[in-house]
């Protein structure tokens, strides 16, 4: 049975339920969720490079081996299957039943052992669950209270772990792009995917996860560069943005 969803601050019943009627799409590079499939693999090579840097891991093909990692909100699990494969010890969370049964199936089929949990991140806190890395990937502008989600998330960092959160700025740049040209002109997303009023400023993110303990070490931006046909690091954070947040010792 999926977790009640009416108390917990990271849960929008309308947002869980729209992306839980997209789950069976999560696995096709040309449908609904296109746009993520073009997206990860500036997110994974960034991740990957940063992660095994912060905790000084060497290992060929499986950098990230031993690290003990969370995705909130893994939707499909393209992150979650990537980071598996990069050595990550994955635990991967979302209060969608349809997505976790998706995920599921195709880990299977790739043979890899994520852990796959239909929950919230408030009830796997409430379990003292913690992890040296906790991401939190294009999930902030859809929680309900971004405090509470943040604090949620901080409290399963471990000391000298990270948090890593990308999200996408309230600027009118962002409105521009992100809604009336992915969603409706170019249609790379559905439309009413995103609601431009609950997009985060990097400031608003930093205070929160300041509130909750952490301290940003890196920030960098994400664009799409038509002329290669690919995302990329940018330092214009005026639409995609990611930070990294560590425990402060």
């Amino acid at each position: 049975m999926p977790p009640p969803q009416g108390s917990d601050p990271s849960i929008d019943p309308e947002e869980v339920a729209r992306f839980d009627r997209l789950a069976e799409n999560w696995w096709n590079p040309d449908g609904p969720m296109r746009p993520l499939h073009r997206f990860n693999p500036v997110r994974v090579e960034y991740l990957e490079r940063f992660l095994s840097r912060h905790f000084g891991k060497q290992g060929a093909g499986r950098p990230l081996e031993g690290l003990a990692l969370l995705d909130i909100g893994c939707g499909g699990g393209l992150l979650s299957e990537a980071m598996s494969r990069l050595g990550a010890e994955v635990t991967a969370i979302d209060p969608a039943p349809a997505n976790i049964r998706v995920a599921r199936r195709h880990a299977e089929q790739q043979g890899l052992g994520v852990d796959y949990l239909c929950t919230t991140a408030e009830a796997l806190s409430a379990q003292d669950r913690t992890f040296d890395v906790v991401l939190a990937m294009e999930v902030v502008e859809h929680v309900r209270d971004l405090k509470a989600f943040i604090g949620t998330a901080a409290r399963m960092v471990r000391p000298r772990g990270l948090c890593v959160v990308a999200t996408l700025n309230r600027t009118l740049k962002s409105y521009a792009l992100a809604i009336v040209g992915a969603e409706y002109v170019l249609g790379w997303l559905p439309k009413g995917t995103h609601k431009w009023e609950h997009f985060v400023t990097p400031r608003e993110l930093a205070a929160a996860l300041n509130e909750a303990g952490l301290q940003v070490i890196d920030e960098t931006g994400v664009i799409f560069n038509a002329l290669a046909g690919k995302w990329q690091q940018s330092r214009d954070t005026d639409v995609n943005y990611m930070l990294v947040a560590a425990r402060r010792a």
